[in-house]
């Protein structure tokens, strides 16, 4: 096998014409420069420098490896550039995918740090619910998954998250959101029970699931009136007198409609947010940059100090 070590032995010999002098060129000794070209040789099987006087000349064969060595040591030096930007973050990339609410907030403030200070680094994003970006994680498609489940739900109780390196964001609580006029509206804090005879609109499947296991634990199947991935719409939806809707803390904090009401409710509702990558993408320095960023972000949201 040709080694990177060989090339550059054999550039130096063809450049300074002796053994001594590439030695010289190169900071080694001249035994060493030596023992490289006889070990070039075995493995080559040919001879590659040949004596002459004082001095030595590179035969065809050696020729042929100097005047090879030249674009190859050039394309090594350039990977190991490349490389050595990557891991010092003054270059390379990271594909994030997070669920529509999360980019609200989260994480462009997430974003914009991993830009201030690391302005190389090229950030690419996603929109996706969470079965869709756990997949795509799996698959090679990106390299963070900002995701979310509900207590007891679906993704808690599955392998969905196993094999996965899962690093927690917030706990935030889920509260009921009702046109200002509602009747329910002057409470501090609305039961289930009393949601019954409601429409609904309704979100993502995910948070489909939770709304329908909330009613069923009390009592009633809801009706769902509308659907609506979009926040923004759904309080629209409620603001118009068409439903009522599960809101969680992080859009209650992001977007208001005057014409909306929201409140706790009873029993108090919670989602976990969490950021979900593999233990080696983990490892990646661009990939612990945002992953820092988010989790930065994510304590600021619930008030923890940095």
């Amino acid at each position: 096998m040709i080694d990177a070590a060989g090339l550059r032995v054999m550039r130096a010999i063809a450049e300074e014409g002796s053994f001594t002098a590439a030695a010289l060129a190169l900071g080694y000794s001249q035994p060493a420069v030596s023992q490289m070209v006889k070990r070039l040789e075995q493995r080559t099987g040919t001879v590659l420098v040949e004596k002459v006087g004082r001095s030595v000349r590179l035969t065809e064969a050696g020729a042929v490896l100097a005047r090879h060595a030249e674009p190859v040591l050039q394309a090594l030096d350039a990977a190991e550039e490349e490389v050595a930007a990557i891991a010092g973050l003054r270059s390379g990339r990271v594909r994030l995918m997070a669920f529509p609410s999360s980019s609200v907030t989260l994480v462009p403030r997430a974003l914009a740090k991993v830009r201030e200070r690391y302005p190389d680094v090229a950030v690419t994003f996603t929109e996706a619910e969470p079965p869709e970006s756990l997949a795509a994680l799996r698959a090679g498609e990106c390299d963070l998954a900002v995701a979310f489940s509900y207590e007891g739900g679906a993704l808690e109780r599955s392998g969905d998250l196993e094999g996965l390196e899962v690093r927690p964001l917030l706990h935030e609580q889920v509260q009921v959101a009702l046109p200002v006029d509602h009747p329910l509206a002057e409470q501090e804090v609305v039961s289930m029970t009393d949601l019954t005879d409601e429409d609904w609109i309704a979100g993502c499947p995910r948070c489909r699931g939770h709304l329908l296991q909330l009613a069923h634990d009390a009592g009633f199947a809801p009706r769902v009136a509308f659907e609506t991935e979009d926040y923004v719409a759904v309080q629209g939806f409620v603001a118009a007198g068409l439903g009522v809707a599960l809101i969680p803390d992080l859009i209650r904090a992001a977007t208001r409609n005057d014409d909306v009401v929201i409140r706790p409710l009873a029993p108090q509702s919670h989602r976990h947010i969490h950021v979900v990558t593999t233990e080696d993408l983990a490892k990646v320095p661009t990939v612990a940059a945002t992953l820092d960023a988010l989790c930065e972000v994510a304590r600021a949201a619930a008030g923890v100090p940095a």
